[in-house]
């Protein structure tokens, strides 16, 4: 783990300790709840943009080395156990040609699949640069790309914004990657879904909800909103940007991790374990270079 020190303001739902990135839902229990929590955490294991692909290093991306990497992580999720285990978007790279592209898909996926029965994915623009979105979800094995799932007393959502500014869905190099949007039917599934649990929610994205540059969705003040409206929206992880960052919108955490991807040799990996109490608090541990911090709580 980084143990650079990193002292940050954040709200009332969140402090570090002892490297360790600690969410809290203070609307949901009172912080003596929290302190007395007795049950066990729910673990998920992440990462994010491995764009694996049998190619070249093209700058910093060293797509072959993906493999190495994921085996590293691997190793990690079996010895601490998580429930199931989520890939943020950016599983493959972009490709000329539907096989090709398949091939890199069905070669990373052996790798990923075997470390867990229990997986999620994610659609990453990269995903689906050559592929339908039906051949990546037929290569994955996952009906859907936008949908909830509930683990323990959690509700985790897991969204899709591989949409053009029109609404059509990405596929065989049909759109611009900063045109990245979450369609109207997909807001108006999204608002539902929330209003059908009482349970605290983590979301699971590729493209990011916290920003208005190229890296962001382009309605992600909507989606936002529809998150803020709830009230039950505990944090947001997220990819795409392939860097270490982490703001803070209406209470809400958006946790963008780091690409696998990038950089030359093992040093250079990136994943995660999130632990997750009953009570909404959230416990996230980076590896390599996905950061750790020891944030102060704020009062």
């Amino acid at each position: 783990m980084n143990g650079v020190l990193h002292e940050v303001r954040l709200g009332r739902r969140a402090f570090l300790k002892h490297g360790t990135l600690v969410l809290t839902a203070a609307s949901l229990r009172s912080p003596e709840l929290i302190a007395d929590e007795k049950v066990s955490a729910l673990r998920v294991g992440l990462v994010t943009d491995l764009h694996y692909a049998d190619k070249a290093p093209a700058g910093t991306r060293h797509y072959r080395e993906t493999l190495g990497k994921l085996e590293e992580a691997g190793r990690k999720f079996e010895q601490d156990q998580p429930a199931f285990l989520v890939e943020l978007g950016d599983l493959i790279d972009a490709a000329d040609s539907v096989d090709v592209e398949q091939r890199y898909l069905k070669t990373v996926n052996k790798e990923f699949s075997a470390i867990c029965n229990d997986r999620h994915y994610v659609l990453g623009n990269h995903c689906v640069d050559t592929l339908m979105k039906e051949e990546f979800l037929s290569g994955v094995e996952q009906e859907k790309s936008y949908y909830s799932f509930e683990r323990g007393d959690i509700h985790f959502v897991v969204l899709d914004s591989c949409f053009r500014s029109d609404g059509q869905p990405y596929g065989r190099k049909n759109f611009q990657w900063t045109d990245a949007n979450v369609p109207i039917a997909e807001l108006e599934w999204l608002e539902s879904d929330l209003k059908s649990t009482d349970k605290p929610v983590v979301v699971f994205a590729h493209q990011r909800l916290d920003v208005s540059n190229n890296h962001g969705v382009k309605n992600n003040a909507e989606v936002r909103r529809i998150f803020a409206g709830s009230d039950k929206v505990l944090a947001v992880f997220q990819g795409h940007s392939h860097q270490n960052d982490l703001k803070e919108i209406d209470g809400i955490h958006y946790c963008t991790l780091v690409a696998m991807v990038e950089g030359e040799g093992p040093e250079n990996n990136g994943y995660s374990l999130i632990d997750i109490e009953p009570s909404g608090t959230i416990r996230l541990t980076g590896f390599r270079k996905q950061k750790s911090y020891d944030w102060k709580r704020q009062r």
